[in-house]
């Protein structure tokens, strides 16, 4: 069975492939397989949305099935932000340097633990050509935000997250270890559960 990553980051696509390194029903491809691949525009009001959207559109571009995936931070301290913007949430091109930069800026004025609770929010959708929206899933890592960058694995906000009973950052963490943890390896264990009795 093939199915096509909805995504072009790379961090994404290495920990799914990561997580399903033991099923070998599934055959993943990624825009690297293609020659031309669209940019999905994340134009949903959440992360359901988005990744459906995701889903869809690489779906039906690549006549195969395709999973996507939008995931992001929520802050308390910043009312929810960066949220689904959390990619983008210096510009549309945003480095993930700039982005941790701008959070942590931010929180300057945040200088107790109790003040800098957060969660990394995942949601993937597999979509099918054919039938269409076909499974839906949902991962939450409870945590809060650090006061500096620690930690050289992960991406995106890995460095700065410490996840709740943990005295390290989710960039500390082997990829074996977030896998059991992280938002998206809770989605995907679902995901992974749904492929396996396709």
């Amino acid at each position: 069975m093939q199915i096509v990553i909805a995504s072009k980051n790379n961090g994404k696509i290495r920990e799914i492939k990561s997580f399903f390194s033991n099923l070998r029903k599934v055959q993943w491809l990624t825009f690297e397989d293609f020659e031309r691949f669209p940019d999905i525009k994340e134009e949903g009001k959440s992360f359901a949305e988005n990744a459906g959207l995701k889903a869809r559109g690489i779906s039906l571009y690549t006549n195969k099935i395709a999973l996507g995936d939008d995931s992001g931070l929520e802050v308390d301290f910043l009312g929810g932000r960066p949220g689904i913007k959390s990619s983008r949430y210096t510009g549309v091109n945003a480095a993930d340097k700039e982005n941790r930069d701008k959070l942590l800026e931010e929180m300057k004025n945040a200088g107790d633990i109790s003040e800098r609770s957060a969660r990394f929010i995942c949601s993937m959708v597999l979509w099918d050509p054919v039938k269409g929206f076909i499974f839906g899933a949902k991962g939450i890592c409870e945590g809060f935000i650090g006061f500096k960058e620690i930690g050289t694995g992960g991406f995106g906000y890995d460095c700065i997250f410490n996840p709740t009973g943990y005295n390290k950052t989710m960039a500390q963490l082997t990829q074996v270890e977030k896998n059991m943890i992280s938002h998206r390896g809770k989605a995907l264990k679902a995901v992974y559960g749904f492929i396996v009795n396709l």
